[in-house]
């Protein structure tokens, strides 16, 4: 009497070459394909429906391991149970524990990698590139994001929070961030451990209770003259290219990479690109006449696409390059201090009006519709400005007199 069961044997399951099914019993079937691959087929009836069930190839799945399969599932048939639903079952809750396990630092780039281009600053992924690498990946970066929570969260930022409290609150920020997009994304469920408001504001102490709000130091605008003197004892490209700074009312940044392609001397204007405007701006800078003086004096140096040239081939002036100088002249202010001093100088000195003050500096002026409105940069009006600022700085006020005398440059 032929065996109902374990009909095949492991010898024929590797010749067979016959199209179709050959059964090995108790629903099991070796299929063997037109384009000769073979594969495994549990066929089960179920609430009078008939029905098969792929279990794997030939070369994944041995003979023994395919009858030890359509074993388990004529058992669940016996009780009534569809192999394939629960098949599909545990692949689901597979595949729910996979995205589960996303972790935070995959969250996080992801993140960044899908809002960069809607910053305006170029720099600002960079950032948060650093401060994640720094201050969050160490601790919980490659935990899941799922089991992101407060304990984890203060780990991060109570060690910085008294000593880098700026840096602390962006941080927190950032990770309230990432964890709001994974929540959104089914990632992560439950509250933000990160949320300050109602939350970590009872675990943390407040940023203005910590450390006073420090201002970029700024020289007083009537030191200016004195000051430019001892600038103009120094030498080296950093001194050129800080009285341009100062000349100028414009950002460290700005002046650090500006290059010949964004100066006109014919037209004395400098066209600074968007890209390297914190307001994601073009801005049009006019240059006085001592401003020009400082180009041609640094184009004596030139070496290459810089204004202001570094130590290195093809590099412009260090970011530091300014604040060293500073220190060694022994002077307590910033170089962005200047701009303070230029808008105070500006306020208090002259009759020029706020917007054109606030249009040299770069900032924006009114609400967006009023921006919307306004076509124009007032360079004209700004032109008169720089020249008012250029000729204030190359003045010096005799000891004895209330005569103007011009500083010889």
């Amino acid at each position: 009497m032929a065996r109902s069961i374990n009909r095949l044997s492991a010898r024929a399951v590797s010749t067979l070459a016959k199209q179709g099914l050959h059964a090995d019993g108790g629903g099991l079937y070796l299929q063997v394909s037109r384009f000769d691959t073979k594969s495994w087929i549990f066929r089960f009836t179920l609430n009078k429906k008939t029905r098969d069930m792929g279990l794997g190839p030939l070369h994944t799945i041995s003979l023994a391991e395919a009858r030890e399969e359509a074993l388990q599932c004529r058992k669940m048939v016996r009780d009534g149970i569809d192999p394939i639903g629960v098949r599909r079952e545990l692949l689901a809750k597979r595949l729910n524990q996979a995205s589960s396990f996303i972790t935070f630092r995959q969250c996080a780039e992801a993140y960044i990698s899908s809002h960069s281009a809607a910053w305006k600053n170029v720099k600002h992924s960079t950032q948060w590139h650093n401060t994640l690498n720094t201050y969050v990946y160490p601790v919980f970066g490659d935990l899941s994001v799922q089991s992101i929570d407060v304990g984890l969260v203060l780990k991060v930022l109570e060690p910085i929070w008294q000593t880098k409290t700026e840096t602390a609150s962006r941080v927190r920020g950032r990770i309230e961030s990432v964890l709001d997009w994974a929540a959104t994304r089914k990632y992560r469920k439950g509250e933000n451990p990160a949320r300050w408001k109602g939350h970590l504001d009872k675990l943390l102490p407040q940023k203005s209770k910590i450390q006073k709000v420090k201002h970029h130091e700024a020289l007083p605008y009537a030191d200016i003259n004195p000051f430019l003197v001892r600038l103009r004892l120094q030498n080296g490209i950093s001194a050129f290219g800080l009285e341009f700074l100062i000349l100028t009312a414009t950002r460290t940044s700005e002046v650090m990479k500006a290059s010949w392609s964004e100066i006109d001397l014919d037209a004395k204007v400098w066209t600074i690109p968007a890209d390297r405007m914190k307001s994601g701006k073009e801005h049009r800078v006019p240059l006085s006449l001592r401003a020009i003086e400082l180009l041609g004096e640094v184009g004596k140096f030139q070496t290459g696409e810089f204004v202001f040239p570094g130590q290195k081939p093809k590099s412009s002036l260090s970011n530091m390059a300014f604040l060293q100088l500073l220190k060694r002249m022994g002077e307590r202010v910033t170089a962005h201090g200047f701009r303070s001093t230029f808008r105070d100088w500006a306020a208090e000195q002259t009759m020029h009006s706020r917007e054109v003050v606030e249009m040299a500096l770069a900032h924006a002026i009114g609400n967006k519709v009023e921006e919307a409105y306004r076509r124009g940069d007032l360079f004209e009006k700004r032109k008169r400005l720089m020249v008012d600022w250029a000729v204030y700085c190359d003045q010096v006020l005799a000891e004895d007199s209330a005569d103007v005398v011009p500083i010889s440059g």
